[in-house]
Protein backbone atom coordinates (compact mmCIF):
# COMPACT_ATOMS: atom_id res chain seq x y z
CA UNK A 1 0.00 0.00 0.00
CA UNK A 2 1.36 3.38 -1.02
CA UNK A 3 1.11 5.99 1.72
CA UNK A 4 -1.45 8.76 1.54
CA UNK A 5 0.04 12.24 1.38
CA UNK A 6 -0.52 12.90 5.09
CA UNK A 7 0.96 9.50 5.99
CA UNK A 8 3.95 10.27 3.80
CA UNK A 9 4.73 13.39 5.83
CA UNK A 10 4.67 11.48 9.11
CA UNK A 11 6.70 8.61 7.67
CA UNK A 12 9.26 11.16 6.50
CA UNK A 13 9.41 12.64 10.02
CA UNK A 14 9.92 9.16 11.45
CA UNK A 15 12.75 8.44 9.04
CA UNK A 16 14.53 11.76 9.56
CA UNK A 17 14.40 11.55 13.37
CA UNK A 18 15.55 7.92 13.28
CA UNK A 19 18.46 8.78 10.98
CA UNK A 20 19.51 11.65 13.24
CA UNK A 21 19.36 9.45 16.35
CA UNK A 22 21.46 6.72 14.73
CA UNK A 23 23.99 9.30 13.50
CA UNK A 24 24.14 10.75 17.01
CA UNK A 25 25.48 7.48 18.40
CA UNK A 26 28.00 6.58 15.71
CA UNK A 27 31.24 5.76 17.50
CA UNK A 28 29.69 6.34 20.94
CA UNK A 29 29.90 3.57 23.52
CA UNK A 30 27.11 2.86 25.98
CA UNK A 31 29.28 4.28 28.76
CA UNK A 32 29.96 7.48 26.82
CA UNK A 33 26.24 7.81 26.05
CA UNK A 34 25.16 7.45 29.68
CA UNK A 35 27.76 9.99 30.80
CA UNK A 36 26.56 12.63 28.32
CA UNK A 37 23.25 13.95 29.62
CA UNK A 38 22.75 16.32 26.68
CA UNK A 39 23.19 13.45 24.23
CA UNK A 40 20.77 11.31 26.26
CA UNK A 41 18.16 14.09 26.18
CA UNK A 42 18.65 14.63 22.44
CA UNK A 43 18.20 10.92 21.74
CA UNK A 44 15.13 10.82 23.98
CA UNK A 45 13.60 13.66 21.98
CA UNK A 46 14.37 12.05 18.63
CA UNK A 47 12.83 8.75 19.70
CA UNK A 48 9.84 10.71 20.97
CA UNK A 49 9.47 12.33 17.53
CA UNK A 50 9.60 8.92 15.84
CA UNK A 51 6.79 7.69 18.09
CA UNK A 52 4.69 10.82 17.82
CA UNK A 53 4.87 10.74 14.03
CA UNK A 54 4.06 7.01 14.04
CA UNK A 55 0.95 7.68 16.11
CA UNK A 56 -0.38 9.91 13.31
CA UNK A 57 0.13 7.40 10.50
CA UNK A 58 -3.27 6.12 9.39
CA UNK A 59 -4.51 2.85 10.85
CA UNK A 60 -4.99 1.48 7.31
CA UNK A 61 -1.35 2.11 6.47
CA UNK A 62 -0.20 0.62 9.78
CA UNK A 63 -2.24 -2.52 9.15
CA UNK A 64 -0.87 -2.81 5.61
CA UNK A 65 2.69 -2.59 6.98
CA UNK A 66 2.60 -4.94 9.94
CA UNK A 67 6.36 -5.52 9.64
CA UNK A 68 6.81 -2.17 11.39
CA UNK A 69 6.19 -2.50 15.17
CA UNK A 70 3.82 0.46 15.39
CA UNK A 71 2.52 -0.26 18.90
CA UNK A 72 6.04 -0.57 20.32
CA UNK A 73 7.21 2.61 18.61
CA UNK A 74 4.21 4.57 19.88
CA UNK A 75 4.47 2.95 23.32
CA UNK A 76 8.11 3.98 23.63
CA UNK A 77 7.13 7.55 22.83
CA UNK A 78 4.48 7.46 25.55
CA UNK A 79 7.00 6.21 28.11
CA UNK A 80 9.41 9.01 27.19
CA UNK A 81 6.72 11.67 27.28
CA UNK A 82 4.87 10.57 30.41
CA UNK A 83 7.14 8.33 32.48
CA UNK A 84 10.36 10.27 31.96
CA UNK A 85 11.48 9.55 35.52
CA UNK A 86 11.75 5.86 34.64
CA UNK A 87 13.80 6.19 31.45
CA UNK A 88 16.40 3.46 31.06
CA UNK A 89 19.51 4.66 29.19
CA UNK A 90 20.41 1.09 28.25
CA UNK A 91 17.03 0.72 26.57
CA UNK A 92 17.44 4.01 24.70
CA UNK A 93 20.88 2.95 23.51
CA UNK A 94 19.47 -0.40 22.39
CA UNK A 95 16.55 1.22 20.56
CA UNK A 96 18.92 3.43 18.58
CA UNK A 97 21.62 0.88 17.87
CA UNK A 98 19.47 -2.22 17.34
CA UNK A 99 15.94 -1.19 16.33
CA UNK A 100 16.10 2.14 14.52
CA UNK A 101 18.38 0.86 11.73
CA UNK A 102 15.75 -1.79 10.95
CA UNK A 103 13.00 0.83 11.02
CA UNK A 104 15.01 3.00 8.64
CA UNK A 105 15.36 0.04 6.27
CA UNK A 106 11.58 -0.48 6.32
CA UNK A 107 10.96 3.20 5.65
CA UNK A 108 13.59 3.30 2.91
CA UNK A 109 11.72 0.54 1.09
CA UNK A 110 8.82 2.98 0.89
CA UNK A 111 11.07 5.29 -1.18
CA UNK A 112 10.51 8.25 1.12
CA UNK A 113 14.09 9.35 0.61
CA UNK A 114 13.10 10.35 -2.91
CA UNK A 115 10.28 12.58 -1.70
CA UNK A 116 10.67 16.33 -1.54
CA UNK A 117 11.44 17.70 1.88
CA UNK A 118 9.15 18.51 3.48
CA UNK A 119 7.01 16.05 1.52
CA UNK A 120 3.71 17.87 2.12
CA UNK A 121 2.15 20.29 4.49
CA UNK A 122 -0.12 18.76 7.11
Amino acid sequence: MKPHKVDEAYLWDMREAALEAVAGLVGVSHEQFVADSLRVRAIERLIEIVGEAASHVSRDFQLAHGDIPWAKIIGQRNVLAHDYGDIDCARLFNVVTQHLPTLIEHLDRLNLKNSLHPPIER
